[in-house]
């Protein structure tokens, strides 16, 4: 265990070869699965610096989901690493980071959408795919959840570097993970996760090549 950027960092002792589940998604896909109460769940960066957007629902009240603001009163932090409690809007606890081996995540950048992609870079650039796209679709998949579009949620930005600046607004820098980095956490509760890996080709966040991840859950 080390710190790096004030924050922890720690290997988990849970090896990819017991894994239950274990899936490779493409840059620019969405996914959504159902994580059940104990499990552990890692997402790897394969190729370093990709940020995956992803945001987290009670699957027994989907109307309670992934909250940003009790998660960073609670932690007194607003990055994330081993030891965050991420907590639904009701305050509840949801899953608890175990392991990091990057050393922080953002929670206030928020998802890239075709609003955003305007403001942030161009008009030309509104139509160009985005996470809340990905969201919408993988939703879309998975009608039995219960999710629905107006269901977005507040969603955590692993892996991408999102500085404060000293006036109190938000840098998006290069990223600080590398090839193999994860971040694994245990669900407190059953939970559904909802995942972007982002196709955002305009942020320097991910060296402008949006890269595959790898999905891990165990038992």
């Amino acid at each position: 265990m080390k710190a790096k950027y004030g924050l922890i960092e720690k290997e988990s002792n849970l090896k990819p070869e017991d894994a239950i589940y274990d899936e490779t998604i493409g840059a620019g896909l969405g996914w959504l699965h159902l994580l059940k109460q104990g499990q552990s769940f890692r997402i790897v960066d394969l190729e370093g610096n990709q940020a995956v957007d992803t945001t987290f629902y009670d699957a027994h009240n989907t109307e309670d989901h992934y909250g940003a603001i009790p998660t960073i009163v609670a932690q007194k932090n607003i990055y994330l690493t081993t030891g965050s409690i991420l907590r639904a809007e009701s305050g509840k606890p949801l899953l608890k980071i175990t392991a990091d081996k990057t050393g922080r995540h953002d929670t206030l950048g928020g998802a890239c959408s075709s609003q955003s992609n305007t403001v942030r870079y161009a008009r030309e650039k509104r139509y160009m795919q985005s996470c809340r796209d990905d969201f919408m679709l993988a939703l879309a998949n998975q009608e039995e959840s219960g999710i629905k579009k107006r269901d977005l949620a507040p969603n955590i930005n692993f892996f991408m570097n999102v500085p404060v600046t000293p006036e109190g607004g938000l840098k998006f820098d290069d990223g600080v993970s590398a090839p193999g980095n994860y971040v694994e956490m245990q669900a407190l509760a059953d939970v559904y996760i909802l995942i972007s890996n982002c196709p955002q080709l305009n942020n320097p966040c991910n060296a402008y090549n949006p890269t595959p991840i790898r999905l891990l859950i165990w038992d």
